[in-house]
């Protein structure tokens, strides 16, 4: 006879002997010495030379950081860490912050005083604007008077996150295209102020690919599930946020945009490269895509040579000892090294030996002449 008493000692036992096929599983894997893709960490027994390049060659800029606790942050600590990288200039992308637009307003202030009290010409501020209020009648026109107030009081450009074309939704619901023609104000100021516009639109590709054994962001996928987007019913396919960037580029042609991140074409340069070609009013920089660099040592050498005036030095988190490998991939002929972020990149690293005179444009000359307003004496 069924009752609940039954039904609860079934499933007391059911638990029991789950639990045993857990522990017995893991029992015989360290017997056998199975382990799994993310515990496997060899040691190389190759002999080469080489080694770690903890400060830049040439002083550089880097256009791509966050500094989310920059109102309150010790800004001295932080020039003293960029003397030590050689780093002569840093940009924090994200100088207003998340929240209502009296959050940014703050945000942004307090981050310019630190700047002043802490009396360093050496980090500038970018601007982050709301899409939500899209709906809103005067949306437009408060948008470009809250950039027109930033740059005057020291903003050197506008930083556009992924959520726009992602996740950023109008006042019914629906996403919020890159694309969007109510946008155009806010492009078209950055073109007449001369600030660029850097802007992350979407993801890696395989974000959208099945997750399964030949996605090579697998295992990023499985330790942040949340960037998998294939099975989003209200975002649409890569392909599509990625040409609704691509027409923004087309419209606005007096704007300059930074394509973040290579524009999510590392892995295929060639494609890059036309992509440059086609829209003179783009620049680019490698945040968080180093790994897709020094795997292609070759062709991302020549890239490197050919569009030597089209890309920016950037980083994206910020953590001091990451940049060691930008610099050993950008400076030097070293082969297979490692990456510092597994999720990022299970291969190994080579070195691109780019010349000194196209480091130098990477490293500031490039920058320099994109911001007018940063010291050129600290390049020299």
């Amino acid at each position: 006879m069924f009752t609940f008493k039954n039904l609860l000692r079934s499933l007391l036992i059911l638990l029991i002997m789950s639990i045993a096929v857990y522990f017995a599983i893991d029992a015989i894997q360290n017997k056998n010495n199975i382990m799994s893709f993310e515990e496997y960490e060899p040691i190389s027994s190759l002999k080469v030379e080489g080694k770690e390049v903890k400060s830049a060659k040439f002083p550089f800029v880097d256009v791509h950081s966050h500094q989310w606790d920059m109102p309150l942050k010790d800004l001295n600590k932080l020039v003293d860490e960029m003397d030590e990288l050689n780093m002569g200039f840093l940009i924090n992308l994200s100088g207003s912050g998340f929240g209502p637009q009296a959050a940014k307003d703050l945000y942004l202030n307090k981050s310019l005083e630190n700047i002043k009290e802490s009396k360093t010409n050496r980090i500038g501020l970018f601007l982050n604007v709301d899409f939500e209020s899209i709906d809103d009648d005067d949306y437009a026109e408060t948008q470009v008077a809250i950039i027109r107030d930033a740059v005057a009081k020291g903003a050197i450009g506008l930083k556009i996150y992924k959520s726009l074309g992602l996740t950023n939704k109008d006042s019914s619901g629906e996403r919020i295209a890159v694309d969007d023609k109510r946008l155009g104000p806010i492009w078209e100021v950055c073109g007449e102020l001369g600030i660029p516009v850097l802007i992350h639109s979407a993801d890696p590709f395989q974000f959208w690919l099945p997750k399964d054994n030949q996605n090579e962001r697998w295992f990023e996928l499985k330790e942040k599930p949340g960037r998998y987007y294939g099975e989003s019913d209200f975002i649409p396919p890569f392909e599509q946020i990625i040409k609704e960037q691509h027409t923004i580029f087309k419209r606005h042609r007096n704007t300059t945009f930074i394509n973040a991140h290579l524009g999510w074409m590392g892995n295929d340069l060639k494609q890059l490269g036309n992509h440059l070609e086609e829209h003179p009013n783009v620049m680019t920089e490698f945040g968080a895509v180093i790994a897709e660099l020094g795997r292609q040592p070759k062709t991302a050498r020549q890239f490197f040579i050919d569009y030597q005036d089209r890309i920016l030095f950037g980083k994206d988190l910020y953590k001091k000892e990451e940049y060691y490998t930008y610099f050993r991939v950008l400076e030097s002929d070293d082969e297979y090294f490692d990456y510092f972020r597994k999720r990022h990149a299970f291969w190994k690293m080579y070195g691109l030996n780019l010349p000194d005179e196209v480091l130098k444009k990477i490293y500031y000359e490039n920058a320099l002449k994109l911001f007018p307003s940063i010291p050129k004496d600290l390049f020299n």
